[in-house]
């Protein structure tokens, strides 16, 4: 049986994302699979990585939680929108405060290379957008997806890392959303 982390990282409860988070834990748990979900919007902690890595700043209670269940789980579904072009502020405070040296990744002493410690992970982001996701990719280089699928997860071993795009959402009717909504359901029961 799968155990799947859902990280919904839209900071608004009213968001479509919520309901697109919704509809994979829904088919993740039709098919048999345990969920667990991270909403980025209720955890108390400051974003703010101060000292960067040079003094640690000890976790809130909430961060501890959730780094739980991301050790937890085997298949982290990631759900943001996609605001100038990358993550919502609290969603980049989470990765900043949470994906640390000695928790996700260690560096090696005396090396510039490092060991990757969320190894045997997988990973789906499911991001909402107000563009056609060509061109996000095509015009921008999606920097939003780069940063969490290289940059972050890549970085500390999480692979494969899937992506998924959903939008215009600005433009979306209810039949469009419904189908979106459906799309996400089938990828939770295939624990994609």
């Amino acid at each position: 049986m799968k155990k799947i982390a859902i990280i919904n990282g839209h900071p608004n409860k009213n968001s479509f994302n919520f309901g697109l988070a919704k509809a994979y834990k829904d088919g993740a748990l039709n098919s048999g699979a345990e969920v667990k979900e991270i909403v980025v919007a209720d955890l108390q902690f400051n974003p703010n990585l101060q000292f960067g890595y040079q003094k640690r700043t000890e976790l809130e209670p909430d961060l501890l939680k959730a780094w739980e269940i991301i050790q937890w789980a085997d298949h982290l579904v990631w759900m943001h929108p996609v605001w100038w072009g990358g993550l919502p502020a609290t969603t980049k405070g989470f990765i900043d405060r949470l994906f640390l040296p000695g928790m996700a990744f260690k560096y090696r002493e005396n090396s510039v290379w490092w060991d990757k410690l969320l190894k045997g992970k997988t990973a789906h982001i499911i991001t909402t957008l107000d563009q056609p996701g060509w061109y996000y990719w095509l015009f921008y280089g999606r920097p939003s997806v780069n940063q969490l699928r290289k940059s972050t997860l890549g970085f500390c071993g999480v692979k494969p890392v899937r992506v998924t795009y959903v939008g215009i959402i600005k433009t979306s009717n209810e039949g469009q959303r419904s189908q979106w909504l459906h799309k996400i359901q089938v990828l939770g029961r295939q624990q994609k």
